[in-house]
């Protein structure tokens, strides 16, 4: 089958695209950026890749006319806390706009459980994208999910943030909110399964876990499973605007995706529907065992993807590209050049960096400079890295985002998306006589851009100098 993948660097739809080439489908994968497209160089060649952005008004002949299914894995909560909603429902009617143009017979849509009356504005989106979706030419089936379990998953690390770095926590009361979770595999099992399957067409199926546990229940789970002590206390006067602050400062979630999961944890989200399980015949798995396999994929370094490196955790909405080309002048930089020895090992040392492996010098500034940060109202340290030794175009790296990694031609370039008075870059090259350079490059927005950069000469001496030093001298523990 002919298929597109929309969302397709997406946390579920990179999951999802290799299963669907193992299968042998062609596949069509729609982003706004095909740098951000987090694959590598194989996997490109196996697929078509079209650039759309469904918040803008739609273009024709983007799409090729003999697609014979999609997978709709659109959403913006992530990006607003006041009109996502719109622009989520101006998406999927796009997305219909696009697909009248093609032979698309079934169209996917992984949505969220809606059983309650009371929906959050989430939720309330989620059913009227639904809605939307019917409305176009092609046979829907619709899959509503609670928490997705998997590593990478940002309700996954939101509780692991919380349960790894507070032995004592004071919650609010929606901590006793129910909810049904579902492993990752699950999902990507109902995803493949409902695939060209016609007693799916034009339905809507809840999709869950066998478990239904309060949000309470789950952290303490997590604690037993990862053996953590773990003391919660709730209390009733938490108000959902400092209880985002509390998500937003102590896990890697940014403040409006924290504000939105806040609003819908209030609902308890509960499937009563089991038709597609016996259907598909899946059997699911329970939260712990969800639990237990994300951290098989972690401690392996086999994490797919993640929702960190998504655009919408960091500061800027502009494509890559943008920024590729480090400006010269207007500009004030800091050079350093060293000789390898070792320029394999060098090479491996930079793609490594970040993360659990640290800035190779003084590290503890670098945790300043990231609390700081924070503090701002920036990203922070806490989105890591998603791969311990493996970066592509478009990954969040620390505060960093990565805009170009060509191993081959052994350069690294970051954008930072910490909070600073400008535009920041740090890039690493190695030359042909396996001389590495590193240039970290600052344009400043005005007087207060400048004050920045020369406050910060003294620390950028011995940092800079000592990163290349070490990245250049560096050897792992075997």
């Amino acid at each position: 089958m002919k298929i597109l993948l929309t969302g397709a660097n997406g946390y579920i739809g990179m999951r999802l695209l290799p299963l669907l080439l193992e299968a042998g489908h062609e596949i069509v994968c729609a982003v706004r950026d095909k740098n951000r497209l987090s694959v590598n160089a194989k996997t490109r060649e196996q697929i078509e890749i079209v650039e759309i952005d469904f918040l803008d008004d739609p273009q024709p002949d983007k799409l090729p006319k003999d697609l014979d299914a999609a997978y709709y894995l659109i959403h913006s909560m992530t990006s607003s806390t006041s009109d996502f909603d719109e622009k989520e429902e101006r998406s999927a009617r796009n997305f219909n706009t696009y697909l009248e143009a093609t032979d698309c017979k079934q169209v996917v849509y992984l949505s969220g459980i809606v059983n309650e009356e009371n929906l959050s504005k989430h939720l309330q989106s989620r059913k009227r994208v639904e809605d939307v979706l019917y409305q176009g030419n092609f046979n829907l089936t619709v899959l509503r999910a609670a928490i997705i379990v998997g590593s990478g998953s940002s309700s996954f690390e939101i509780i692991r943030d919380l349960c790894e770095k507070l032995p004592i926590m004071i919650t609010p009361k929606w901590v006793k909110t129910r909810c049904q979770p579902i492993a990752i595999r699950n999902v990507l099992q109902y995803l493949t399964g409902v695939l060209g399957n016609e007693k799916c067409y034009n339905e809507s199926f809840d999709i869950g876990g066998p478990d239904i546990l309060s949000y309470k229940q789950m952290m303490l789970l997590y604690a037993r499973v990862r053996k953590l002590s773990l003391t919660i206390i709730d209390v009733p006067v938490m108000s959902p605007k400092i209880s985002s602050y509390w998500l937003y400062f102590v896990t890697s979630t940014s403040y409006k995706l924290a504000l939105n999961l806040v609003d819908s944890m209030r609902v308890e989200v509960i499937s009563k529907d089991t038709r597609l399980q016996e259907l598909l015949k899946i059997k699911p798995i329970n939260y712990v065992d969800a639990i237990k396999l994300a951290f098989e994929k972690i401690e392996q370094n086999q994490v797919v993807s993640s929702w960190k490196d998504s655009m919408v955790s960091g500061r800027f909405r502009k494509d890559l590209s943008h920024y590729v080309k480090v400006p010269e002048f207007g500009c004030l930089k800091d050079r350093q050049s060293i000789k390898l020895e070792n320029p394999e090992q060098a090479l491996e040392n930079i793609w490594s960096i970040g993360g659990n492996r640290g800035w190779y010098y003084a590290d503890f500034l670098w945790k300043i400079r990231g609390f700081i940060d924070k503090i701002a109202g920036g990203v922070g340290l806490r989105r890591g890295r998603t791969h311990s030794n493996e970066i592509y175009e478009g990954d969040s790296l620390d505060f960093w985002r990565v805009l170009l990694a060509d191993k081959e031609e052994r350069r690294l370039l970051l954008f930072a998306e910490m909070r600073v008075p400008g535009e920041a870059w740090l890039d690493w090259e190695i030359d042909e006589d396996n001389v590495l350079h590193q240039t970290a490059t600052f344009r400043p927005k005005g007087l207060w851009g400048r004050l920045y950069w020369f406050s910060m000469l003294p620390f950028h001496y011995f940092i800079f100098s000592g990163m290349i030093r070490n990245i250049a001298n560096y050897q792992p523990k075997t």
